[in-house]
């Protein structure tokens, strides 16, 4: 079941839509189903779940022009184990950030504007953190600086000496501005050790935005696009 996500940057709106998707699974049918079931439902209560030797979730999954969200469960699926396991979880996402700086001088004085955005990811297994705990899936540090002598306007000889210095004239600032926005896909493999019983998996995402400036100005956001996480089991 895949719905409609709006996309685009919009400057200082911060967008949280969360879809739905396919989650599946490998293993034995199970006989409770009826016609009327459906998968989506079984695997949302964990009622009737099989044992399987594998699960996943695919989907569109959009966290557009966000600046700062707590982590969020994007992604999340279930696995039945008959006896203790240790489960690996690779969950997938693409990642996107947009940073722009701009810088304002003149007179010799250096400016500097930074901007920074990250992407944090975690899985929970049954609502404790999976190994290693919280990844970095992106992360960018944008800085610009300059030292610019500005825009000659008009010069005055003020004094009437018939010079004309420096302090004379009427100068602007000269602006550099520098914009960066990337998608790129991102994975990592977690682990964790489980016991008899149906355990669900949660894909959790967090975003932090920073900006410093002087007499410029800075913006950055991060967006999160479609998704995976797949997971295994195994006896070590």
């Amino acid at each position: 079941m895949i719905a409609s996500r709006t996309r685009g940057w919009t400057p200082g709106i911060a967008s949280v839509v969360l879809l739905t998707a396919v989650a599946a699974g490998c293993g034995a049918e199970d006989p409770a189903l009826t016609a009327n079931d459906t998968v989506t439902d079984n695997l949302s209560s964990g009622g009737g779940v099989p044992s399987t030797k594998a699960s996943a979730f695919f989907g569109d999954i959009a966290i557009l022009n966000s600046t700062d969200l707590a982590f969020t469960t994007v992604m999340t699926t279930q696995i039945k184990t008959s006896n203790r396991k240790t489960l690996f979880i690779n969950p997938s996402l693409e990642c996107g950030l947009f940073t722009q700086t701009t810088v304002r001088s003149k007179n010799g004085n250096k400016d500097t504007s930074t901007a920074s955005a990250t992407i944090q990811m975690q899985v929970l297994v049954d609502g404790v953190a999976a190994q290693p705990g919280v990844v970095i899936y992106c992360s960018r540090t944008q800085q610009l600086s300059a030292t610019l002598g500005g825009i000659l306007q008009s010069c005055t000889d003020a004094n009437g000496d018939g010079t004309i210095t420096a302090g004379e004239c009427l100068l602007t600032d000269e602006e550099i501005s520098l914009l960066l926005s990337t998608m790129d896909a991102a994975s990592f493999n977690f682990g964790a050790g489980v016991g008899t019983g149906v355990h669900t998996i949660a894909v959790q995402a967090k975003i932090s935005t920073s900006t410093s400036v002087q007499t410029g100005s800075a913006e950055a956001f991060a967006t999160i696009g479609k998704g995976a996480v797949v997971v295994t089991e195994q006896r070590l």
